[in-house]
């Protein structure tokens, strides 16, 4: 066999081997399917050829092109053939017809050294499209995992928005999910929930959320294991971030604590649960059926009240002690707000004219005052020294006469 036949061979069986591995390559690092990348390629080959042709003068607008690309070597040719012109009137389905049967007569429009020029035309239009299908694919991924908690870190500040590096991709969190009053540094690592996957002028996007009800549910969910293996159950959730929210927890299984299993051994759990939405107060209440035993609940640490309900209106009335009364109510309200939230109802708290009982009120620990101490200043301290040496000197001449 010639020699030069055996070198041409050979430089073939390379060309095969170096295309065929790099498309391997791409598919397995971006975790994309091959005829993905070979489809964008192709488009971006297409848009490469027609860029050229018009260049030239030649005209692209009345034909329809295909870029057939052999996957083995990487040839690539381009084939066009004519479609019904635009502004001749037809329907859409006329028109498509016409080009599928143009499509049989199609014709090898492939220029001259055109692999060259495809290749540096359409290598920035190849990078995007496959940064575009890597996208896609992993927006497909975290479709998946929508109201679940994710780790990222603070990567920057767009305005009041916070971009968060979720490791493949960046999300977003909006200023209205944000923790008010929560401080913020970059490289901080901290936990969201992933709210949503909405379309944006700059495509998909992630938008992720401290400030809902449900972020403080699924860290239940990840700090009790009760939660996570439905033995307790988030039955209502009510939450003014950064302020204060009210978990109401029930369970169907006999011997099961559900306000114990959330708070845990000496709070731990739910102390955890608070730290990581900035010391926000968190109130575990047992859930309860009946309306007006839930209220009563929920206006804890408040005690002695009466609940009136009015269903038609969803109006709760509630009578409570006046010294019970600022308890009830919270601070600037919230008490009462995150109770109505809670339950559904409009409450309207008021004071009964009486007072708890003795009995009945939280005894305060009774402290006695710490005795005055005089300070003495060391010629005192000898003066008194000397007095008290006298004064026992006296008393043993006193005794040795007796």
């Amino acid at each position: 066999m010639p020699a030069f036949f055996v070198k041409r061979t050979n430089n073939m069986q390379a060309a095969r081997t170096e295309f065929s591995q790099a498309l391997k390559a791409i598919a397995q690092e971006r975790g994309l399917d091959p005829n993905v990348i070979l489809d964008t390629i192709k488009q971006a080959i297409i848009a490469a050829y027609k860029r050229d042709a018009h260049e030239q003068g030649i005209e692209v607008d009345s034909f329809d092109y295909d870029a057939v690309i052999d996957p083995v070597n990487g040839e690539t040719r381009v084939f066009a053939w004519p479609i019904p012109s635009l502004e001749t009137e037809m329907t859409e389905e006329e028109r498509e017809k016409i080009s599928k049967e143009n499509k049989k007569d199609k014709k090898d429009v492939t220029p001259p050294g055109f692999g060259r020029i495809a290749a540096q035309t359409a290598k920035q239009v190849i990078h995007q499209k496959i940064r575009e299908a890597e996208k896609g694919a992993i927006m497909e991924e975290f479709e998946e995992k929508v109201g679940s908690l994710v780790s990222g870190l603070i990567l920057r500040f767009d305005g009041p928005n916070v971009r968060v590096d979720l490791g493949r991709t960046e999300a977003i969190m909006a200023a209205e999910d944000r923790i008010p009053n929560e401080r913020l540094n970059l490289n901080q690592r901290l936990s969201f929930l992933i709210q949503a996957i909405n379309e944006t002028p700059r495509g998909k996007e992630i938008f992720l959320s401290r400030a809902a009800p449900e972020f403080v549910e699924k860290l239940f969910a990840r700090e009790v294991p009760e939660v996570s293996s439905k033995s307790v159950t988030i039955k209502a959730i009510a939450r003014e971030p950064g302020v204060r929210t009210k978990v109401a927890v029930a369970s169907d299984q006999t011997g099961v604590d559900p306000v114990g299993s959330c708070v845990g051994q000496k709070g731990v759990r739910v102390q955890a649960v608070t730290n990581e939405i900035g010391g926000e107060r968190v109130d575990v209440i047992p859930w309860n059926t009946d309306p007006a035993e839930l209220i009563k609940s929920s206006l804890s640490p408040a005690e002695n009240l009466s609940v009136e309900l009015d269903n038609k209106t969803k109006t709760a009335k509630v009578l409570c002690p006046e010294d019970q009364l600022s308890m009830a109510i919270g601070k600037d309200g919230q008490n009462v707000r995150l109770t109505a939230k809670l339950t559904g109802y409009r409450i309207e708290v008021e004071g009964n004219g009486e007072v708890s009982a003795p009995e009945e009120r939280s005894q305060e620990p009774v402290v006695a005052p710490a005795p005055a101490v005089k300070t003495i200043t060391k010629t005192k301290a000898k003066k008194l020294a000397k007095k008290a040496k006298k004064a026992k000197a006296e008393e043993v001449v006193e005794e040795s006469k007796s």
